[in-house]
């Protein structure tokens, strides 16, 4: 069924990116407001695909640029939001991936049990698993491919952001709310453990996005364990389930400022470091099988 959605969707046009200064508005008004969050908001996902494409090999730069060829940016960071987009415009493909941008699992251990976390592959691991074939595979329809391509880029994104591979009672932190007391806070309103991780980490480094992908860049690389290659969306996802215990990312009274921002901020930023060379390994091993 989702496969066919796709492909019925693959010929649909997409409306050009708004114009920068019309987009602070708009990102703020949904970072606020939105109660389906975007991962890492647009400024993260952005940073993640330039981080990537910074690291492909020149075949599969080619190759992305030829897929990406319609766009009317045709880069990585261009598109990276384009998951959310669909899904916040209502359509069928944004309606039948709306569930691709997350896995919750149950309890403490981080213990995935595919039948109950992910049933029918209708999960952030089971999405990446097909996108990744559809792209890999030349006999598929072009607009299928590029759609892999922008899923792709979106997703791998998404399973770096720790509250990702949250709770299912509270939805991946959707429902623990939080009263942000902090420079740019919104005064009188509240917010949730997601949307801080989402937006609010990232926003309060005050960093235009070539700035900011700039000093990622000079990161060390983090250390972590080599995933599963068969599986590695499985293996990122749990990743971020078990630093949500490891490092204490829920504040016990519900209240934060500043502090719980700069402590937790560079974790964020090595998640994003991570996911930017994990998205070039995966796009390099697809599109330059000669690598």
């Amino acid at each position: 069924m989702v496969a066919d959605v796709q492909s019925a969707a693959m010929n649909r046009r997409h409306d050009p990116p708004a114009r920068p200064g019309r987009l602070f508005p708009l990102l703020l008004a949904l970072a606020l407001a939105a109660p389906a969050a975007q991962a890492w908001s647009r400024q993260g996902h952005e940073l993640v695909a330039e981080l990537a494409e910074a690291d492909l090999s020149p075949a599969a730069r080619d190759a992305v640029r030829d897929l990406l060829s319609d766009e009317p940016v045709p880069t990585l960071a261009a598109i990276a939001a384009w998951a959310d987009d669909i899904r916040a415009e209502g359509g069928a493909l944004g309606e039948a991936s709306k569930h691709w941008h997350y896995v919750n699992i149950p309890g403490s251990a981080c213990d995935y049990v595919p039948a109950r976390d992910c049933p029918d592959g209708d999960c952030i691991i089971g999405a990446i698993a097909r996108q990744r074939a559809i792209l890999a595979d030349a006999g598929q329809p072009r607009r299928a491919r590029t759609d892999a391509l922008k899923f792709l880029v979106h997703l791998v994104g998404d399973a770096h952001q720790p509250m990702h591979a949250g709770y299912p009672h509270d939805r991946g932190g959707n429902d623990y709310q939080i009263q942000y007391r902090g420079k740019g806070a919104p005064e009188g309103e509240g917010t949730n453990l997601h949307r801080v991780w989402d937006y609010w980490l990232l926003r309060s480094a005050n960093l235009d996005t070539p700035t900011y992908a700039a000093r990622l860049r000079r990161l060390a690389l983090p250390e972590a364990p080599t995933p599963d290659p068969e599986h590695p969306a499985r293996d990122w996802a749990l990743e971020s389930c078990r630093l949500i215990h490891a490092e204490g990312l829920y504040p016990s009274d519900h209240d934060i400022g500043d502090d719980y921002l700069d402590r937790h901020r560079p974790l964020a930023e090595r998640r994003i470091r991570l996911a930017g060379a994990r998205l070039a390994a995966l796009l390099n091993e697809v599109l330059d099988p000669a690598r």
